[in-house]
């Protein structure tokens, strides 16, 4: 597997521009909102999106002052729904770093995704980049939808697969299926082309949730999460519905009562990740998992082959073998 400093090698130059421009973004006159955004930017994670924003730009010609505005638009916009997941979750830490509602509480946290949301669509409507908030917004209305989806539907583990791909088509891919088409459409490509890049990234990004799911049974994580979180929060993931609808009722009844009832007693979740593992939950989702891989690596193989498209390749693999 590639190490992300490799894949980055045909964008480096841009990410390094890019860093300078997404920090101009945040910039604000109000001493505290700056003190946050730069809190924010020094917390950053992998920096995958803008990495899938100048790889699919590349794909299909140079990056541009629009790929720039599509890469800062993303993050802009992604960076509010995480601070803003934040306070619906009562989440007080992020990737190891305090939560912004853990430093300076839920209305301030509120205020600032607020903030970071107005900075990105006037980012657009400046630059006159209305394709590329249109593409932007309707990612970001999918993940509300998801989000409310999957409070609505998972809480009651009886969910089917229709649903779960549902929730995290919505929740996760379409994001990076956004970077993908607005590093395509930053060119210019016409709608055909776009929307391939936009299935690209779909496929990536529900594999990429399924290795998220398979990181709560332990399943290839070195550092990652603890196992079990999941099961504890009662979310629904591909291995559990493979496990609960392959299983007896009496054994279904035992499994939704332990996770509905006892799912704060670690020996009992330990009982529901051992019986998920028994059933094969875990080799039905890696086995989807790269089905998705597979066919976005059939996309990405009818664009012309060059570094970006390596790049791209080493991604997907990157995102099916990461350890967190």
């Amino acid at each position: 597997m590639a190490l992300l400093e490799e894949i980055k090698a045909p964008i480096k130059s841009e990410m390094e521009t890019f860093e300078k421009k997404f920090r101009h973004s945040m910039k604000s006159s109000v001493p505290l909102l700056d003190k946050i955004t730069h809190y924010i930017i020094k917390r950053k994670g992998k920096q995958m999106r803008p990495m899938f924003v100048f790889l699919s730009a590349k794909l299909v010609g140079e990056v541009n002052d629009s790929t720039y505005n599509a890469a800062s638009l993303i993050e802009l916009l992604h960076t509010a729904t995480l601070v803003h997941d934040d306070v619906v979750d009562d989440a007080y830490e992020r990737r190891s770093f305090f939560s912004i509602n853990a430093l300076w509480k839920n209305k301030i946290a509120v205020l600032v995704g607020d903030y970071l949301l107005s900075r990105g669509l006037l980012l657009s409507v400046d630059k006159g980049e209305f394709d590329l908030l249109r593409l932007v917004s309707n990612a970001v209305r999918e993940m509300s939808e998801g989000e409310l989806l999957q409070m609505e539907k998972t809480r009651k583990l009886n969910i089917d697969e229709k649903i779960y791909f549902d929730i995290i088509r919505q929740k996760t891919a379409t994001l990076i299926a956004a970077c993908c088409a607005t590093g395509v459409a930053s060119n210019k490509e016409d709608d055909e082309t776009i929307q391939r890049a936009k299935d690209f990234g779909e496929a990536v990004g529900i594999a990429f949730q399924i290795k998220d799911d398979l990181f709560d049974y332990g399943d290839g994580s070195k550092i990652g999460k603890p196992t079990g979180i999941d099961i504890k929060e009662k979310k629904t993931t591909l291995p559990l519905i493979y496990a609960l609808n392959n299983a007896d009722n009496s054994t279904r009844r035992g499994l939704i009562y332990k996770i509905k009832n006892q799912n704060n007693n670690d020996k009992k979740v330990r009982e529901v990740i051992d019986y998920v593992k028994e059933s094969g939950g875990i080799e039905y989702a890696r086995k989807t998992m790269m089905d998705y891989v597979d066919k976005a690596l059939s996309i990405l193989y009818t664009f012309p082959e060059n570094d970006a498209r390596n790049s791209l390749e080493q991604l997907v693999d990157y995102t099916v073998n990461r350890k967190k």
